[in-house]
């Protein structure tokens, strides 16, 4: 039986993360995934962008694109157009997809893309010492924001469904068994789809904000979860503050591939 560790380039290690950093969790959680459908590793193709979670590549022995800051999504539409049997897999954090690429990030969702993106969200730009982005909690300190952060932080979930993504989940770190079940179940899907996982960020987020070492970040983030059928019961207030996990949006679409052929298909277009 496959195991994570034939996925995994171990002559690459250690990683360059920080101590405690939760990244390391969700690449041992995709891999892990890879093993349990027993994927082929020639019908993998992953792409990552910029960024502390964009360095995934560098540990798995499968087939990776390592593209600029905020462009995963529109290379791995390429592909995923090109070869509709590949498993699509794009690596990105809060900034590269939600802050430098959300725009390509609510396209790939309106399109509804065969491909499985997978953000780790640490709520700031980490690789590069700290910044805010686009999902940094109002008030927060950042080294950008030393006085507290005064803009709305986007939901990345919210966000996607309203674009019309056809599979939403949110995991926490805390919960890799929960993070795998959600992977897998996007792998699976046709359609776009993407998994939230929440992941500490101890070296800046987390010291900013007196959140203490990797091990409390990870109790308050479990702390702070609601499984999403409950959350359907909750006020918006109830809700403050909280973070929504499991499965938030499953729906059949034909994926844009599959509307794309029909069409020309039908009209007789020679392909």
């Amino acid at each position: 039986m496959a195991s994570y560790k034939d996925y995994m380039l171990f002559d690459k290690l250690p990683h360059t993360w920080c101590a405690g950093c939760g990244d390391g969790i969700v690449l041992q959680s995709i891999a892990a995934v890879f093993a349990e459908m027993g994927l082929d590793k020639h019908d993998i193709a992953l792409v990552s962008g910029i960024g502390c979670f964009g360095r995934v590549d560098d540990y798995l022995d499968i087939n990776c694109m390592h593209v600029t800051h905020g462009r995963a999504l529109p290379a791995a539409t390429g592909i995923a157009l090109a070869n509709p049997n590949l498993n699509v897999i794009v690596t990105m954090g809060d900034g590269d997809s939600v802050t430098i690429g959300g725009n390509h990030l609510i396209h790939c969702a309106r399109r509804n893309i065969n491909l499985t993106a997978i953000v780790a969200n640490n709520y700031n730009y980490g690789q590069t010492g700290g910044q805010y982005s686009g999902t940094t909690p109002t008030g927060s300190i950042t080294t950008t924001s030393p006085y507290g952060h005064i803009e709305k932080n986007f939901d990345i979930c919210k966000l996607v469904e309203a674009a019309g993504a056809t599979y939403v989940a949110r995991a926490t770190v805390y919960n890799p068994v929960q993070m795998r079940k959600l992977i897998r179940g996007g792998i699976e899907h046709k359609g776009f789809a993407i998994i939230e996982c929440m992941v500490p960020c101890p070296t800046h987020y987390g010291r900013y904000n007196k959140q203490g070492e990797a091990a409390n970040m990870m109790k308050l983030m479990n702390e702070q979860s609601v499984p999403a059928e409950k959350a359907k019961n909750m006020s918006p207030e109830e809700l403050e503050g909280k973070i929504i996990t499991g499965l938030i949006v499953k729906k059949e679409r034909d994926d844009y591939y599959t509307e794309y052929k029909r069409i020309i298909d039908a009209q007789n277009i020679d392909k």
